[in-house]
C-alpha cells in the first residue's frame, strides 16, 4: 500500500514563511513527477507546482517568485518551501505522485493559514 504523507503546514503571518514536506512510502514504482496543488474554500484544487524526475520545474503565476519546489529523489520525496505568504494562500495543500507505472496518488492535505 502506497502513502503521501505531508507535514509543514501551519499558521504563519503574512510575509512569512513556511516549508512543506511530502514522503511517499510503500510499494510504488519509481515516480516521474511530485507536486503540490492547494484548495481554498469554495474553490477548486488548483496546481501550486510540480517537477519531474530531472529536475523540471513547473509554477502556477500566482507563485512564481515566492515559491520553490524541490524532490529527493532517493527518498521519494518532494518539498515546497514558501516565502513571502500572502492571505490569499491560505488553503488545504496536497502532495500529488504519479508513477511512470500505476495510478496517481494524493496525501491527506496539509493546512496553511496566513493572517493578515
Amino acid at each position: 500500500q502506497v502513502q503521501l504523507v505531508e507535514s509543514g503546514g501551519g499558521l504563519v503571518q503574512a510575509g512569512g514563511s513556511l516549508r512543506l514536506s511530502c514522503a511517499a512510502s510503500g510499494s510504488i514504482f519509481d515516480i516521474n513527477i511530485m507536486g503540490w496543488y492547494r484548495q481554498a474554500p469554495g474553490k477548486q484544487r488548483e496546481l501550486v507546482a510540480d517537477i519531474s524526475r530531472v529536475g523540471r520545474t513547473n509554477y502556477a503565476d500566482s507563485v512564481k517568485g515566492r515559491f520553490t519546489i524541490s524532490r529527493d529523489n532517493a527518498k521519494n520525496s518532494v518539498f515546497l518551501q514558501m516565502n513571502s505568504l500572502k492571505p490569499e494562500d491560505t488553503a488545504v495543500y496536497y502532495c500529488k505522485a504519479i508513477p511512470y507505472v500505476g495510478r496517481v496518488y494524493w496525501g491527506q492535505g496539509t493546512q496553511v493559514t496566513v493572517s493578515s
